[in-house]
């Protein structure tokens, strides 16, 4: 135990510091590519480990010429995380907050797509658009077109115009940019959804099933207006009710919800 005597308050500083700027690079890099590649590197950290603890001499030469390179290979591998990450620090926002809504205005976002949304409901042009949360949606966003744009309900409704090869799938929006258009989400196979909905409600609750995303969606049958979370789905929700939900979801760490009439500009159907 004499080593707890010998710890002083700058080795306490040093531990604290240290820990919460990895804390904030595992923010940076998560739900990204370089999380499963992080995954790899500890494998591959750990088979060393084992090497050297049982004194594999062929295990560990190989991997010790691994991590001669391995230098040069993080830095190609994590080019694109390096830089946001040298970006954000350039802007001073490293140490800022690293929600999904980091550094972006939810109120203006929501006005934009809930324009979007009205419109297309007065329209009935079926959407699917989905909001990544905490949970990492990178999969998905590889199986449809990457779009990585800023939120604007013009572009939303170019893509969802009908007889448009992105019609048909979903839009993935990550903090206030969209990601892709035209995901493929997995369908739910709950039993007890209603025959009445299509594949887009089945994607949405699906998508809400394996993760902790929030789904929007508008029927082009109907025009009706639903919200998928946590496996469930509200139908028909009303304006005041989506735009309460979806900004609680989206900045769920704000004091106060800024009055409804804020958003009264972007209409409703009808």
């Amino acid at each position: 135990m004499d080593w707890i005597t010998g710890i002083g308050i700058k080795d306490v500083i040093d531990i604290l510091i240290v820990s919460y700027v990895v804390y904030k690079l595992i923010l940076i890099v998560r739900g990204t590519r370089a999380m499963q590649l992080l995954k790899g590197a500890f494998v591959v950290v750990l088979a060393w480990a084992l090497s050297i603890w049982f004194d594999l001499r062929t295990l560990q030469w190989m991997m010790n010429q691994m991590f001669t390179f391995g230098i040069l290979g993080v830095i190609i591998i994590f080019q694109p995380e390096l830089r946001r990450a040298l970006e954000q620090l350039g802007r001073g926002k490293l140490f800022s907050r690293a929600s999904a809504d980091e550094d972006t205005d939810v109120t203006q976002r929501i006005s934009q797509i809930l324009k979007a949304v009205n419109q297309m409901a007065k329209r009935r042009i079926g959407a699917l658009i989905v909001f990544e949360r905490e949970t990492g949606l990178n999969d998905y966003i590889e199986t449809g077109i990457r779009i990585d744009s800023l939120i604007s309900s013009e572009l939303l409704l170019n893509i969802f115009s009908p007889n448009t090869p992105l019609h048909d799938g979903a839009v993935i929006i990550r903090g206030n940019r969209i990601m892709a258009a035209g995901c493929y989400l997995p369908l739910s196979e709950n039993p007890f959804i209603s025959k009445e909905m299509g594949s887009r409600h089945r994607s949405a609750i699906g998508m809400s099933e394996v993760s902790d995303a929030i789904a929007v969606v508008v029927s082009e049958e109907t025009g009706q207006i639903s919200l998928a979370q946590n496996g469930q789905i509200v139908r028909d929700i009303k304006e005041e009710s989506l735009v309460s939900k979806l900004y609680e979801e989206l900045r769920a760490k704000s004091k106060e919800k800024p009055p409804f009439w804020k958003w009264k500009g972007a209409g409703r159907r009808g």
